[in-house]
């Protein structure tokens, strides 16, 4: 009998072994962990509780075995209320302090009852030695104040795992991995207590300090192999469902712990299997670019392409920190900007296009103009300049009105841009007249395409209501020799070379072409 009462006892110290360890790990290792606090309380309680019974299993008298007794309830009534603060810290509900308070009412009167039931016998109405036990083993009657300890450790066990069961719907698999080793864990101590109130523990021994210590287990093996502590990721319809922005949130390490279902929209090949995943992992195959981005971590934007469809995202990054400051996760949010990109996009038109022929307007052509002479300075050494004005256009506006007027300059416009290359920008220097960049040709190539243009107009028929109108227009154009020197220099003594050849056109007759050609001086 004493080898078997060796063994009660060598169990209960290994299990108060345990409760320690875990105490110990948690307060340095998961500090600042949502819920760790309440962990690290409950398995020191759990610990000295466990220690204290063993003591009591190692006494030889009824009076030690009091004393220790006295000493198991200094703590022991407080463990229920702690493991269901630790749950609903877990799941993200907070309880206000008046709360809390009201949670520990019955633990402290458990406490004072058990103390002081010497003068009234209401949380023990007995207390002796079990006779037929072959060691001493104490033997209680238990009072009315008793078994409302019992009622409140069955309802902080019951409402935790209550608490942890309603999430398990809007949880990923591997949170409902977690949260199952979580519940199990608390169905330990609910067991091994209905086994001691009945007496079906062997020799009267409480097993609920050993039973605590495999709760425990179990939460260490949500902790150590689901990173339980890391974050808190319950709640998800409420903080993450109903977003509109896509949100991902990482550990610590860069590991994917959560995402929304909004996320899908930019990144459907995530799924349950990415959680634990880092992130770079996750996005290297598919997003590179988005990989690359979030590397930065600095905020930036990211356009996402499904097919034809095309939706602009802002990618913001922000850090969940404890009371101290510590962070503890990063947040990602993706927040879809693709309307105001839209409107940004529609008032550079509005700003750089004219709004009649839908070609550049002038500052923008200019400015266009001196960038791509500058992008080609290393790969060509020609460009040429193209400078035209429809002929005798004030005859049509008086003749047929402005509105024919407008007619006129729309159609020349898209007859214009249909004939000349992608490369080439073709801008409306102002009122009739119409100016086009070519990049890489010379005056040669220039000459020939301007001739196609001009006798395009010439047999393209306008009709203006009843009326079939005809116009021509006069060519000028002036090479552009590319030099190191700075080109908006060169250009503006382009404009002036092609509005000089312009002006030869226009005096010539109208209706042709005419090459700059730089005069010689004479001696």
């Amino acid at each position: 009998m004493v080898d078997e009462l060796n063994f009660y006892r060598l169990l209960i110290i290994l299990a108060g072994v345990l409760s320690l360890f875990f105490s110990i790990f948690s307060y340095f290792k998961l500090k600042n962990a949502p819920g760790a606090r309440h962990y690290t309380i409950v398995t020191l309680l759990s610990a000295i509780f466990t220690f204290s019974y063993a003591f009591e299993l190692a006494s030889t008298t009824l009076k030690e075995i009091r004393f220790w007794l006295g000493i198991e309830y200094i703590v022991m009534p407080f463990i229920p209320g702690f493991i269901l603060l630790m749950c609903f810290e877990y799941v993200g509900i907070k309880l206000r302090q008046r709360h809390v308070f009201l949670l520990f009412g019955v633990p402290l009167i458990t406490t004072f009852m058990h103390h002081t039931n010497e003068l009234h016998h209401l949380y023990y109405v007995t207390v002796g030695l079990l006779v037929e036990a072959p060691f001493p083993i104490i033997d209680l009657e238990y009072g009315p104040f008793f078994y409302l300890h019992s009622i409140y450790l069955f309802l902080c066990l019951s409402i935790s795992i209550i608490v942890l069961l309603l999430q398990i719907k809007n949880s990923l698999l591997q949170f409902r991995i977690q949260l199952l080793t979580m519940v199990a864990g608390l169905f330990v101590p609910i067991l091994a207590n209905s086994f001691y109130l009945n007496n079906l523990s062997p020799y009267g021994i409480d097993l609920g300090p050993v039973s605590m210590s495999v709760s425990f287990i179990l939460h260490g093996i949500a902790l150590f192999t689901f990173k339980m502590f890391n974050v808190v990721p319950m709640a998800r319809e409420r903080v993450f469902d109903n977003m509109h922005e896509g949100v991902i949130v990482l550990d610590q390490n860069d590991r994917i712990v959560d995402f929304n279902r909004a996320i899908l929209r930019i990144i459907p090949s995530f799924n349950s299997f990415s959680i634990g995943k880092g992130i770079q992992l996750a996005l290297a195959q598919e997003h590179v670019r988005l990989a690359d981005l979030i590397s930065s971590g600095k905020e930036c934007e990211y356009e996402h392409i499904d097919g034809i469809k095309s939706e602009h995202y802002q990618v913001r990054f922000s850090q969940v920190v404890n009371r101290k400051g510590t962070a503890i996760s990063n947040i990602i949010t993706f927040v879809n900007i693709t309307e105001t990109v839209e409107m940004q996009r529609q008032l550079r038109i509005l700003a750089n296009y004219d709004g009649l022929t839908k070609v550049c307007n002038r500052r923008f052509f200019m400015e266009q103009s001196v960038n791509i002479l500058e992008s080609i300075i290393k790969k060509e050494k020609n460009a040429s300049l193209i400078m035209f004005d429809i002929d005798h256009f004030k005859m049509i506006n008086d003749t047929y009105g402005h509105e024919a007027g407008d007619i006129v300059l729309s159609e020349i416009a898209n007859l214009v841009k249909f004939s000349i290359r992608p490369e080439d920008l073709i801008g409306r220097y102002g009122g009739e007249e119409f100016i086009i960049l070519l990049p890489a040709l010379d005056s040669k190539d220039a000459l020939e395409l301007a001739n196609t243009i001009r006798t395009s107009i010439t047999e393209t028929l306008i009709r203006i209501d009843n009326n079939n109108i005809r116009v021509t227009a006069s060519f000028g154009i002036s090479p552009i020799l590319i030099t190191p020197v700075e080109q908006g220099e060169v250009f503006k003594e382009a404009l002036r070379n092609a509005d000089h050849a312009l002006y030869e056109a226009k005096r010539s007759g109208r209706n042709n072409v005419q090459v700059f050609k730089e005069e010689i001086p004479t001696a």
